[in-house]
């Protein structure tokens, strides 16, 4: 194709169909109850969408009367599938991609929203329910994609492919969704061109993300009567000062990146506690322990993290105390306070894409032509799966068309006018690295 060939595909692709797009869209949703993913007590089947991607794909695919998509469904465990679709272009070693459209979500109280969160409601431009915008929205848009494309048949130069995944949100459980595709080689031919994960939101580029891995800080004191704080080692007060000590020296030795401009992060790197626990007891009780939880980015500082606590326990009288007989220290009893640090085992890895990239370029320039302006944004949580793809040598470009608000969120939703400008987008893009 020539530089004409974006009016081209505009023609024979038109826009995302309404009639098409909501009525697919409903049916995925209407599965979201059956693919929340929160082990052990709700294992998704993320095959219950995967038929619905399959029954609107197959009937234009090579093995159904000679349609040109070739169509893979592929399980590692059982109801758990994850889908490969290729349109085949005429240039071998030319590779567009869209990966990264999972079929599981999130959970979802139904006693916590405004509208039923299992199936599709429709407000005007709101497509309302749990994974409208992450991500089940995007696999409704992609298929819709692939499906154009193969009613169409475009002579394309470019292999256009679409990877819809499994367990997308938990990745401690490995071997069932796109990790296992790439250690089978499945996606290598992905590498010859920009492969653009869309699973983000509000219509821009994003360029990077922070690491993230869980943390518990434990403190070990002695248990006793409140009214005599002076016999106990309130593990309280130790654990609340250690992590202030902990933060203080975390924030020195890793201050704000300059890259962290470029990439417009809105934080930098960051130490947080979000959650605390302790065994019960009476409130006139000290408690003999405590654990304070939280995670931290990036997730490459886990020995820093020992460091700190292990320096801690070394000196411990000299850690601040609270009050006239608060102390970490009973020396009549030979007895001190300990900390200890766990971390958990799944850890996420940050990315920073590659913005010299082709893939880079063109999604900047579909994203302005297409949504009127381009703004390029980094997020401080964490993407799954993504660093992994880089290190493995894959092009990763990110953009996302549902709403960074409804995020995980309760009353979750998208827009269809969103949905259709990523639509657009998408055919910009095809057509630019058709000119190359």
């Amino acid at each position: 194709m020539t530089s004409s060939s974006l009016p081209l595909i505009k023609d024979l692709l038109g826009s995302l169909d309404r009639e098409s797009f909501v009525p697919l869209l409903s049916k995925i949703i209407g599965e979201a109850r059956h693919v929340q993913n929160n082990p052990p007590d709700l294992i998704p089947k993320e095959d219950r969408v995967a038929r619905h991607v399959l029954d609107a794909l197959l009937p234009l695919s090579t093995s159904n009367s000679g349609g040109p998509l070739v169509v893979s469904h592929i399980s590692y465990t059982e109801g758990r599938g994850n889908i490969i679709v290729e349109y085949p272009g005429s240039t071998p070693g030319k590779i567009i991609s869209f990966v990264g459209c999972h079929m599981d979500v999130v959970t979802a109280d139904p006693t916590e929203w405004d509208f039923d969160p299992f199936s599709l409601s429709v407000d005007g431009d709101k497509l309302r329910g749990r994974g409208t915008t992450d991500c089940l929205g995007h696999v409704a848009l992609v298929t819709e994609l692939m499906r154009k494309l193969g009613e169409a048949r475009p002579p394309l130069k470019n292999t256009v492919v679409a990877v819809f995944i499994a367990n997308e949100e938990n990745s401690s459980v490995l071997g069932v969704g796109i990790d296992a595709l790439v250690k089978d080689g499945l996606l290598d031919k992905l590498k010859q061109g920009p492969l653009f994960w869309i699973d983000t939101a509000d219509k821009q580029p994003c360029i990077g993300t922070g690491g993230m891995i869980a943390w518990r800080l434990r403190a070990t004191g002695k248990l006793f009567h409140s009214g005599l704080a002076h016999k106990a080692i309130n593990p309280l007060e130790l654990a609340m000062e250690a992590l202030k000590e902990i933060q203080s020296r975390f924030y020195h030795d890793f201050p704000p990146h300059p890259q962290e401009a470029v990439f417009a992060f809105a934080t930098p790197s960051t130490l947080k506690p979000t959650q605390w626990s302790y065994p019960g007891g009476g409130i006139n009780q000290i408690p003999g322990e405590c654990t304070i939880s939280g995670d931290v980015s990036p997730a490459d500082v886990i020995k820093k993290l020992q460091e700190y606590v292990d320096d801690i326990n070394a000196g411990i009288e000299n850690l601040g105390t609270r009050g006239p007989v608060s102390r970490y220290v009973l020396p009549d009893e030979n007895l001190s306070g300990r900390l200890t640090i766990s971390f958990d085992e799944a850890a996420m890895s940050g990315i920073a894409c590659n913005l010299n990239s082709r893939g880079f370029h063109v999604l900047c320039k579909a994203t302005e032509e297409v949504v009127g302006y381009v703004k390029p944004y980094s997020i401080t949580g964490s993407l799954p799966l993504i660093r992994e793809l880089q290190d493995e040598g894959f092009d990763v470009q990110t953009s996302g068309y549902g709403i960074m608000a409804t995020y995980h969120a309760k009353n979750e939703y998208c827009l269809f006018s969103d949905m259709c400008q990523g639509f657009q987008v998408f055919l910009n893009i095809i057509s630019q690295l058709e000119e190359d």
